[in-house]
């Protein structure tokens, strides 16, 4: 894709977005109404909750260079006297790099800057030191609940996950669409598969900043036709090296900066495609509960699958 039919592409997505919303349950998000959220509770069927999070890394890899840091902050060994009334805590400290390449983590409207501005026209200048002062993640304190759909390409290609390198189209979400017997509709949470986390786990973590598999930018006309609200994949969602030699991050621009759509990143589908095969079933009640962090540009994140 040239940096002009790049270009194109972002202004007719922007526009069929329209005027854009950067208060409360902004952008894509108007899409999840309170109806649409109360139907998406019929998806519960079994009451088979699946975590779609991958394990917090805590050793450094090629696609890991600042792990996230886990310390245990109470007395080590604990005191194991016995007396009446004895009483211990254990207490632990937690820090990492929301925005890294191995663990899931949701992107905040924030989070990405395109053309000296963030989402909506806000200024690139309302992030500080201290915090973004507009479109942080706490504006999703009431986290996020709707209808979940699972497309699983690799399932569709008849391989166990796609190349670094390999693009997903909007024809590959169409063709797994009716593979699997599911339609993505307005409001929905769409999560694609490229296999990421069963190659990175098969084989072993590599430097995913130089090749990974992910959705080609004009695949963003998809969300934008079904109205998504928002987009999850088991890498980055953006493919390296990217589509357009000029933007390093294209379905990041589009999503985020044109559609206002929060992308929930290296999320993992090990465990919800096997389920998902077995029913019979790729739709299922979806909660997404970032952390209340004021002026954060995105959190870890924890999104349960409840078929």
């Amino acid at each position: 894709m040239t940096a002009q039919e790049f270009r194109d592409l972002y202004e007719r997505l922007r526009r069929r977005a329209g005027r854009p919303e950067v208060t409360g349950r902004c952008g894509a998000l108007r899409h999840l109404t309170p109806e649409r959220v109360a139907a998406a509770a019929a998806e519960v069927r079994a009451g088979h909750a699946v975590s779609m999070a991958a394990p917090i890394e805590t050793v450094r890899g090629p696609d890991d260079p600042e792990p996230a840091v886990h310390r245990m902050t109470g007395p080590i060994p604990i005191p194991t006297d016995t007396g009446s009334g004895s009483l211990r805590f254990a207490t632990d400290r937690f820090a990492m790099n929301v925005h890294g390449d191995a663990d899931s983590h949701l992107d905040a409207l924030c989070h990405v800057v395109f053309d000296g501005e963030l989402y909506g026209g806000v200024p690139a200048s309302s992030v500080t030191a201290e915090g973004a002062r507009r479109l942080s993640v706490d504006l999703l304190e009431d986290g996020i609940v709707g209808r979940g759909v699972l497309l699983d390409v690799p399932r569709l290609r008849g391989v166990p996950w796609l190349e670094p390198g390999d693009h997903v189209t909007s024809a590959d979400l169409a063709a797994a669409e009716a593979a699997q017997g599911v339609r993505v509709g307005a409001g929905d949470l769409l999560f694609v598969r490229v296999g990421h986390r069963l190659r990175r786990t098969e084989l072993g973590p590599w430097d995913t900043a130089e090749a990974r598999a992910g959705l080609h930018p004009s695949a963003v006309e998809f969300l934008a036709e079904r109205e998504v609200a928002v987009l999850g994949g088991d890498g980055n969602n953006d493919t390296a090296p990217s589509a357009v030699r000029e933007v390093a991050f294209p379905v990041h621009v589009l999503a985020i900066h044109a559609m206002g759509v929060h992308l929930l990143d290296y999320l993992q589908f090990e465990d919800l495609a096997p389920v998902c095969a077995r029913a019979g079933r790729w739709s299922f009640l979806c909660v997404v509960a970032p952390l209340r962090l004021t002026g954060g540009t995105g959190s870890p994140v924890n999104p349960v699958a409840v078929l």
